[in-house]
């Protein structure tokens, strides 16, 4: 590929990517700054499944970055695009989250750019240029890392258990498995694992990249909020019962109570 035209699409990446970057960036403070409930997890979730989801959510994160890796150095095809939305999204998440007073997150900021990604978006196709292939590698691995601290930092700090690193492994192992056994692409693995641990088959569903992703969103987000609804319905019961018990107990105490004063 041509010198200038590689030059020509790192810049058209950089300035696209700070102009998504600023405008994210303006429309979080605008929604932070009006109190917006949306933002708010616990308007969604009991406390308790926050905190687990959050567990989740580092472990997530690793098993995403992870899934990039492969893609880099293994696969390439039409599910790409699929994958080049996720890499664009988790890039501006992670740019979104960086401490900029340090050297190394200013630095990192520009490592994170989806240089292939954007090009595939504007240009039609992806950036060729094996040192950028190499640097996403090594800084995805380092993010794989960071996460992995995260997890376990805030896992210990909480007092919470760690029985979600079996479910994670299951999940990992299954997806690695499926790759290799069934011959498909990692998104496509992701897919299948998704619907067979969530009971809703084993079938890929979606033809492209975005579709598999959209099926993705669809089987996790069910499957997370039937949690919740069972959760709320448990407590609903639990509520009522304790409310009955506790009516009954006070009921048993003001009739002692009258017995005390009549005996005087």
């Amino acid at each position: 590929m041509d010198v200038f035209l590689i030059i020509y699409e790192f810049v058209i990446a950089i300035l696209i990517f700070g102009v998504l970057f600023i405008a994210g960036k303006f429309i979080s403070k605008k929604l932070k700054a009006s109190n917006s409930r949306i933002l708010n997890p616990l308007e969604y979730f009991p406390e308790e499944e926050v905190q687990t989801l959050k567990q989740v959510f580092y472990l997530v994160m690793m098993l995403i970055f992870f899934v990039f890796i492969i893609y880099i150095i293994v696969v390439r095809g039409n599910d790409f695009i699929g994958v080049a939305v996720v890499q664009l999204i988790v890039s501006l998440y992670i740019a979104f989250t960086l401490d900029y007073s340090s050297l190394k997150n200013k630095i990192l900021f520009f490592l994170l750019i989806p240089y292939e990604a954007i090009a595939l978006f504007v240009f039609n196709e992806s950036l060729v240029f094996l040192p950028i292939y190499i640097m996403h590698v090594l800084v995805y691995a380092y993010l794989i890392k960071v996460y992995f601290d995260k997890f376990r930092k805030y896992t210990e700090t909480n007092s919470l258990g760690i029985t979600i690193i079996l479910l994670f492994s299951i999940i990992f192992v299954t997806f690695l498995v499926t790759c290799i056994a069934e011959s498909v692409d990692p998104l496509s693995s992701l897919v299948m694992v998704s619907n067979a641990f969530t009971s809703n088959g084993y079938a890929i569903l979606g033809s492209t990249g975005v579709g598999k992703l959209t099926a993705l969103i669809l089987v996790w987000s069910g499957y997370t909020i039937s949690g919740v609804g069972t959760a709320t319905l448990t407590a609903a019961i639990l509520i009522r019962h304790h409310k009955k018990r506790e009516n009954e107990l006070n009921k048993r105490l003001d009739e002692l109570e009258s017995l005390i004063k009549n005996n005087k």
